[in-house]
């Protein structure tokens, strides 16, 4: 390149790569494998994929370095091979990028044994190393990304002023309120980092293009700031035991038009992208200038203060619900009368007072349910068994709580299992469960030990008396299992055999992803009518432009169709908008009580009213229709 890199910056647009772990996954390198040591062992491998990223059109790209520091490796034994990595990683990438492309010294947080503590001195040891063997193999800049906390990406960038001259490129992965883990917003910590050195600073991974362009809404542009933005190709799906990403190309260049509208000069893609994605950016890119001022949008408040509960007179002291053994199963209820289930997720902190809050609510507009996923989207949350027993006690609504196949082996699913039906909650939901790696705790581990299928049989199993390993359990448990159907987007023959077979394995009833298309009511209803079990189709009301876009472009098993993203896209954001949304979700619900007997609502972002006022409708409905 004739220019250096910052140079290119001050005055241009420049489209960096995609993501190069995704497009080893993609040609069957296990996830579980060391993928910086391929540099070693698979060099070929390495700059093809590079190749093809420049070929696309991204004129930066970054070494396969990531984890290449002595504490990642240690976990697989090759922490005396950093060094030797990272230089083999710069000249591979600087073979493929020729003349053509920027080479950037990819460096990620020092992630080293769980059972073992680390100092500051450690983690200033490995980035020495990592950064010096990156320099001195020849690259053009260092990207320091995807680090969750503050400090920990100061503590990186001062070694990386110490050790080299190189540009500093510094890239945060913030939480859906645009934060980091140790509580900075974005426009503050971008300060930070530029007094302590770094020439670019920017967002990367952990959420798709809608989640970064609002974390960048708030920052305002000013002189000499260069901001860069590398988003995921939006959230993975575990499909047939590999991860799958849905967002396309058409919308990667629409977010990268509007990423360099926010001012982001240099944009790229982590976890999904591929050379696809770079090839549309960069077409979308060319010619564009930067842009130096912007309006700055405030972002729009996803999770709003709930107004506390009027005081109300002491009562006199009542018998507790009577416990959910005592009542009639959702399957009971669905085949008597019209069944409403709601969603709502338990808190990412201690405060556990709104859910409870809006369960009493549900409670009383008529709610038969409450249900809540296990750690949705790999986000950390109170554990959904206790938030569950909260609200059984607290609110008196039976709770149905969401089961990953993620997170336990299955020792752990069988005690989990067995603990919940001792609390005497017998309501459960089998699902596989979003991949820990792109949610709030990236160091964690999958577990997987079952499929979904598995689950749904073995929890059956528990309901004859005999424990995951054939063992009698003195007594038997008594669950009703929920499973979940995916009804949009293609090949719906082949979805349809996959609920069957969780039919077949023991699923007492069906809860869909939400249906946008009144429609697909009728369809679902046709391709699922000899299922054997109630189907309760979800209704999930919309509440921005922007939501609504993300839902469909970044969100497996969300396609909203073009009228109603357009009816969404002229609500715009704020009151007007979740208007329109609930308009919306009121006449896909009488579409869903058209053919089916049970409702399952989805509460966006926990705003509980919404769905209390959806709950009161499709009641109210279903009583006008019913005769006398």
């Amino acid at each position: 390149m004739n220019t250096t890199l910052l140079d290119h910056l001050r005055s241009s647009m420049l489209v960096a790569d995609g993501a190069s772990g995704t497009m080893l996954y993609a040609r069957g390198v296990p996830m579980e494998v060391c993928f910086d040591e391929i540099n070693l062992s698979r060099p070929d491998l390495i700059r093809k994929i590079h190749e093809e990223y420049v070929d696309a059109g991204a004129r930066l790209i970054e070494t396969n370095t990531f984890g290449a520091n002595a504490l990642s490796l240690s976990k697989y034994n090759l922490e005396d091979q950093a060094e030797t990595m990272n230089a083999r990683g710069v000249e591979i990438a600087r073979t493929a990028a020729g003349s053509r492309a920027y080479v950037a010294g990819a460096v990620g947080p020092a992630r080293g044994l769980p059972h073992r503590e680390y100092t500051e001195a450690d983690h200033r040891r490995v980035y020495t190393e990592q950064i010096a063997a990156l320099a001195g193999g020849g690259a053009d800049a260092i990207i320091l990304e995807t680090f969750l906390r503050l400090d920990e990406l100061k503590r990186a960038l001062a070694v990386c002023r110490e050790v080299c001259g190189l540009p500093a490129i510094c890239q945060l992965a913030v939480d859906q309120y645009g934060q980091t883990d140790d509580g900075f917003g974005v426009a503050e910590a971008f300060d930070q980092l530029r007094a302590a050195g770094a020439d670019v600073v920017g967002v990367n991974c952990r959420s798709g293009p809608k989640g970064l362009l609002d974390a960048l809404a708030p920052v305002p542009l000013s002189e000499g700031l260069v901001l860069s933005a590398f988003p995921n190709a939006g959230s993975p799906v575990y499909v047939d035991g590999r991860f799958i990403y849905e967002a396309t190309p058409e919308y990667f260049a629409t977010s990268a038009l509007r990423l360099r509208d926010q001012g982001v000069r240099l944009i790229g893609g982590c976890c999904g992208t591929m050379p696809e994605h770079v090839r549309a950016m960069a077409r979308a890119l060319e010619g564009r200038e930067i842009v130096t001022r912007k309006k700055v949008v405030p972002v729009e408040v996803r999770v709003p203060a709930l107004p506390a509960l009027p005081a109300r007179p002491a009562r006199p002291a009542r018998p507790a619900p009577a416990p959910p053994a005592a009542l009639p199963s959702i399957v009971d209820l669905v085949r008597e009368r019209v069944t409403v289930i709601v969603e709502l997720d338990p808190p990412r902190d201690m405060d556990h007072g709104p859910i409870v809050r809006g369960a009493k609510a549900l409670k009383k507009a008529g709610a038969d349910a409450l249900t809540m996923a296990d750690n949705s989207l790999a986000v950390t949350r109170i554990s959904n068994m206790a938030v569950g027993q909260i609200v059984k006690e607290e609110a008196g609504i039976r709770p149905l709580l969401h089961i990953t196949c993620r997170d336990r082996n299955l020792a752990s699913l069988q005690s989990h299992v067995l603990g919940l039906h001792a609390l005497g909650i017998d309501h459960v939901l089998a699902v596989t469960g979003d991949p820990v790696k792109f949610g709030d705790q990236p160091g964690a581990s999958n577990v997987y030990d079952v499929s979904s299928f598995e689950l749904i049989r073995l929890i059956k199993q528990m309901n004859e008396g005999v424990g995951f390993s054939g063992r009698t359990l003195n007594g038997r448990t008594a669950f009703t299992v929920a499973a979940a159907f995916d009804p949009n987007g293609p090949n719906l023959d082949r979805r349809i055999r996959r609920l069957e077979r969780k039919v077949e394995a023991g699923a007492d009833l069906i809860m869909t992803q939400p249906l946008f298309n009144r429609r697909q009511a009728k369809q679902l209803y046709e391709a699922t009518r000899d299922a054997g079990v109630p189907i309760l189709p979800g209704v999930m009301p919309l509440v921005s432009d922007g939501n609504t876009e993300f839902l469909h472009n970044e969100v497996p098993g969300f396609v909203v169709p073009d009228d109603v993203r357009a009816r969404m896209a002229r609500a715009g954001r704020g009151r007007k908008a979740r208007r329109e949304g609930v308009a919306i979700a009121r006449e896909l619900i009488e579409s869903v009580l058209t053919y089916f007997n049970g409702l399952y609502l989805i509460t966006p972002f926990n705003r509980y009213p919404m769905t209390v006022e959806l709950t009161e409708f499709a009641l109210q409905a279903t009583a006008r229709r019913s005769p006398g």
